[in-house]
């Protein structure tokens, strides 16, 4: 039985390559279904390493509501050698044979790496033309692809030029987005293509790398959306062309590859289902048959900044995290009316304790953790709505803020979306609130960003399911040497920059910690309109502020022609500093509160748009320092 039901239609054929997966083939095929595609394309090794006969696979996938749309790859098939050619005929038929056992239509063929390939289009064509002969006899297409890397035919257009002159029915071409777009082609070459000769499509992201195109090609290809392609304009290109055919990942990526495979694919499927939606031609010719999109998901509410973060408190760190809360001039704003939890506001920045318990990631006390996002949505219902289109779960929470309108993300935060209207009840009503609820206390006015730590399997995920489902965009990925290794860290935000959430990971694994560094950090951060008063502020009322040492100041008065009173002011605040063309950035941490969670404050002067990540590096050293000390006794908060 097809699992088609557990996810919405998206209106347009969909397909996986089976490399995209990890697991042996009848996992990679279980996900593909439950993550509801409706075709695969079997990749040789894994067709290679499974227990099952080519027929068997066709009937599992039949079960499964599969199609099988392409087995590949059959490489280096040219050749100047008459007696390589006539082995490369003999494997051909083997493949051919196999590929109709398996039920697909379609072999695929790439552009020869080989030494003996020709540099001759004339024979390469009269060559692909008697493989096209022999595929015919078994009901068979060759979709001819060529190599990014190929010895010869290594872009669409030379590849194209071949098909067209060997001029056989069963030959066409194959687009894939990497091979195309990593060479700098462009997708406009595609228009040139018959309709009936777009045999198949494949798609896959990538980041700019400054690397061997077949080692970029290997180990960083991911998932629509999660790179720097622009794969919109040329998926829009291929429809406008007349390709009809399924929309089809072919993602080479070492994570990928070790990740749970229903995951994955989930994350793939979403992927297609937001480039679609963002890759309308600008005109359909009137002889391109396409499925209706009837499942195409709503266009993304607006959102209008952070309502609230709840972070997830024990009976250790709850106390501990009130305490500063205080310090930084929060005021206690009213109890839960239904579960444990306090509401913590100062201006528009509030923060919701949650005491049905934390959890640090490693089994410690005095746990907390940020379990929930609130987002302010012109239309939580359609933001919501528009979550499960993009196969984004939706929750139904039997703690802290009750509203309906609450999804998963990847790394298992819940994201609410309130209400922004003026009318009617909403989340605060949940609450009975008390005096203060609306103070200014001392400066501080909203959340700038939430930074979460991220799963090692799930950054590039994370990115992409901010961008396809709440509609933010992805900031440039930057990394940074961090103390403990190589942190990269990519920013969502709206087009207003009302809604900021700091992504980062460590781009290796760790082991055991050596040291009592800080696990998965997340912290919030609040705006001041002058970072350094507030500083000064919350220092002198006893909040647990982040010493910063004092060669970093030295290094800043070196580097920059700061003033030397502004120098003085933030080196007696432990204030950190940074400038851009647009701006500067003021801002300053506390301690670990718990095991994980911090808080920060932040200036942002003249259009600065940054994190300060040159200053992250400091903080990391600070903060360990503050667990070594209380490794020797000393306060840990």
């Amino acid at each position: 039985m097809s699992t088609a039901d557990a996810y919405p239609h998206p209106g347009f054929r969909t397909g996986i390559a089976t490399v995209c997966l990890s697991g042996t083939l009848e996992d990679k095929l279980n996900a593909a279904s439950a993550a509801g595609f409706g075709g695969v394309e079997i990749f040789e090794n894994d067709l290679i390493a499974a227990p099952l006969s080519p027929a068997e696979i066709r009937d599992r996938c039949a079960e499964l509501g599969l199609s099988v749309d392409l087995y590949q790859p059959f490489r280096d098939f040219e050749s100047t050698d008459e007696e390589v050619f006539a082995e490369n005929l003999r494997r051909a038929e083997h493949k051919l044979e196999l590929t109709r056992r398996l039920g697909a239509d379609t072999m695929l063929v790439c552009s020869s790496t080989s030494e003996s390939a020709p540099p001759d289009d004339e024979l390469v064509a009269e060559q692909l033309r008697t493989l096209a002969e022999r595929a015919s006899a078994h009901g068979v297409r060759i979709a001819y692809e060529a190599l990014a890397w190929g010895r010869h035919v290594n872009t669409c257009e030379h590849s194209w030029r071949i098909v067209r002159q060997a001029d056989h029915p069963a030959l066409g071409v194959c687009l894939d987005s990497f091979h195309i777009l990593s060479r700098g082609g462009s997708p406009e070459e595609i228009r040139a293509i018959p309709s009936e000769k777009l045999f198949f499509l494949q798609l896959a992201d990538a980041p700019v790398l400054n690397m061997d195109v077949l080692q970029w090609s290997r180990h960083h290809r991911l998932f629509p959306g999660q790179g720097s392609f622009d794969l919109e304009n040329f998926l829009a290109h291929a429809l406008e062309a007349g390709y009809s055919g399924p929309l089809s990942l072919e993602v080479f990526n070492d994570v990928f590859r070790q990740a749970e495979p229903r995951h994955s694919a989930v994350d793939g499927m979403r992927s297609l289902i937001a480039l679609r939606e963002r890759s309308r031609p600008p005109r359909t010719p009137t002889t391109v048959h396409r499925e209706p999109d009837d499942g195409a998901p709503a266009q993304a509410a607006e959102l209008n900044g952070h309502a609230f973060v709840e972070i997830a408190v024990d009976e250790t760190s709850g106390p501990v995290i009130a305490e500063t809360l205080g310090y930084l001039g929060f005021h206690r704003g009213g109890r839960h009316r239904h579960f444990p939890g306090e509401l913590w506001r100062q201006g528009d920045a509030v923060v919701l304790l949650n005491e049905t318990g934390g959890h640090s990631g490693r089994g410690e006390p005095s746990a907390a953790a940020i379990s929930a996002l609130g987002l302010n949505s012109t239309e939580p219902r359609r933001s919501t709505k528009r979550a499960a289109k993009l196969l984004a779960p939706v929750l139904a929470r039997s703690s802290g803020v009750t509203t309906p309108d609450a999804i998963a993300a990847p790394d298992g935060t819940s994201v609410l979306f309130c209400s922004t209207g003026s009318t009617g009840s909403t989340w605060l009503d949940e609450f009975e609130t008390t005096d203060g609820l609306r103070t200014n206390g001392i400066g501080l006015s909203g959340i700038d960003h939430v930074g979460l730590t991220q799963p090692f399997d799930h950054f590039d995920e994370a990115a992409l399911f901010y961008r396809a489902v709440l509609g933010l965009e992805p900031e440039p990925t930057t990394e940074l040497a961090a103390p403990f290794g190589l942190i990269r860290s990519r920013a969502v935000i709206d087009p207003k920059s009302s809604v900021r959430i700091a992504l980062s990971v460590a781009v290796l694994r760790r082991g055991e910690q050596w040291s009592p560094g800080v696990a998965a950090p997340q912290h919030v951060a609040f705006t001041s309109g002058d970072a350094i008063a507030s500083a000064q502020a919350m220092r002198e009322r006893g909040a647990p502020l982040l010493r910063i040492p004092e060669n970093y100041y030295e290094d800043l008065a070196a580097r920059l022609p700061l003033e030397a009173e502004f120098l003085e002011a933030v080196r007696a605040n432990s204030v950190l500093y940074d400038r851009d063309e647009h701006g500067e950035y003021l801002h300053f941490y506390t301690e670990i509160l718990g095991s994980r969670v911090f808080f920060e404050v932040v200036q942002r002067l003249d259009g600065y748009a940054g994190y300060g990540s040159c200053n992250a590096p400091v903080r990391m050293a600070a903060h360990r320092g503050q667990r070594i000390d209380g490794a020797d006794g000393r306060r840990v908060r």
